[in-house]
C-alpha cells in the first residue's frame, strides 16, 4: 500500500502494478454490507477512477469471503430512526453495486471467493469480468424470509443467467458453487481456491497490456447494445468506432495499423501491439 491510497473505515485499497484492488472489509461479518461499507465503496470508486495509476480494478472481499449480503441489523434496524441516513444509505447501496460499477470506465473483475449472498450478487454482475473458486458459495436466500431479492438483484441475476438457472435459483433459494457457477456463465470461469488470486492477475495483467481507451469503448459497447434493435445498434457502435478515434490519447489505431501495414511487426490475433 503506497501512501497517496485513501484510508476507509469498511474499505482497503491495495495496488499490484496497474491493478487496484478494492475490498470490502468487514472480515468478522462475513463482509455482510453496513451504510458505512456502501458510503465508503461510493468513495473508493470514485477515487479509483480518478487514480492515474489505475488501470484495473479488483473488486474482493477480505477475510475468506466475498459478501454475505445486506447487514440487516445496521441497514434496516439502525436506521430505522433516522430517515435522513436510510435514505443516504439507499442511494449509496445502489450507486456503488450497479450505477458506479456497471458505468465504470476501466476494466472490473469480481475476484469471489467464500459467500457470496443476496446483494452481493450484483457487484459481481455489474463487473466486466468475475473469477470465482471452485468452492465459494452462492445463494439468494431472500425467499427464505418471505421477501424478494433485494435492491436490484432480481433483475441484475437476469443479466448473466439463463431464465430457467434465475428462477429456480431466486424461487428455491438453493445455494450453487464457484463451479456450478462457470458451467452457467454467471463467473467467465472458476479455479481452486489457491490459484484464484494468481487466475485474477493474470487476467488483469491481459487488460493492463491493452489500450485503456479501447477497453473502454468497447465495453461500453458491447454493455449498450445488448437491449438494441440491428439498426439502433449499428448507429450507437458507428457512433462509438468514430469517437473512440478522436478520445484515444495514445493513438493506438494509428500506432497498430502502421505497425501492421508499414512495419510488418504486428499481427492482430497473434499478438499485441506494444503500446509506449
Amino acid at each position: 500500500m503506497t501512501d497517496d491510497v485513501i484510508q476507509l473505515e469498511n474499505v482497503k485499497i491495495e495496488r499490484d502494478g496497474r491493478t487496484t484492488f478494492v475490498i470490502l472489509n468487514r472480515p468478522e461479518k462475513r463482509n455482510a454490507m453496513s451504510p458505512q461499507l456502501h458510503m465508503d465503496m461510493c468513495e473508493a470508486l470514485d477515487w479509483a477512477e480518478e487514480d492515474e495509476q489505475t488501470q484495473v480494478v479488483v473488486i474482493t472481499g477480505a477475510g475468506g469471503n466475498f459478501c454475505a449480503g445486506q447487514d440487516l441489523k445496521l441497514y434496516f434496524r439502525g436506521t430505522e430512526g433516522n430517515p435522513r441516513l436510510r435514505a443516504r444509505a439507499r442511494r449509496a447501496a445502489h450507486s456503488w453495486r450497479w450505477d458506479k460499477l456497471s458505468r465504470f470506465p476501466k476494466a472490473t473483475i469480481a475476484m469471489v471467493h467464500g459467500y457470496c449472498f443476496g446483494g452481493g450478487f450484483t457487484p459481481v454482475i455489474a463487473c466486466d469480468f468475475a473469477i470465482a473458486a471452485e468452492d465459494a458459495t452462492f445463494g439468494l436466500s431472500e425467499v427464505n424470509w418471505g421477501i424478494i431479492p433485494g435492491g436490484l438483484v432480481a433483475w441484475a441475476v437476469t443479466q448473466v443467467m439463463n431464465y430457467r438457472d434465475a428462477i429456480y435459483y431466486s424461487v428455491t433459494g438453493d445455494k450453487f458453487s464457484g463451479k456450478e457457477a462457470a458451467a452457467m456463465k454467471f463467473v467467465n470461469k472458476s479455479v481452486p481456491l489457491a490459484d484464484l488470486r494468481a487466475a485474477t492477475m493474470e487476467l488483469a495483467r491481459k487488460l493492463e497490456a491493452k489500450s485503456p481507451a479501447a477497453v473502454r469503448y468497447t465495453k461500453e459497447a458491447v454493455r449498450s447494445v445488448r437491449g438494441m434493435s440491428q439498426d439502433q445498434a449499428m448507429d450507437f457502435l458507428n457512433c462509438k468506432s468514430d469517437a473512440l478515434k478522436h478520445m484515444d490519447p495514445e493513438g493506438g489505431r494509428e500506432k497498430a495499423m502502421k505497425m501492421f501495414l508499414d512495419d510488418k511487426v504486428f499481427k492482430p490475433g497473434l499478438g499485441e501491439f506494444k503500446r509506449d
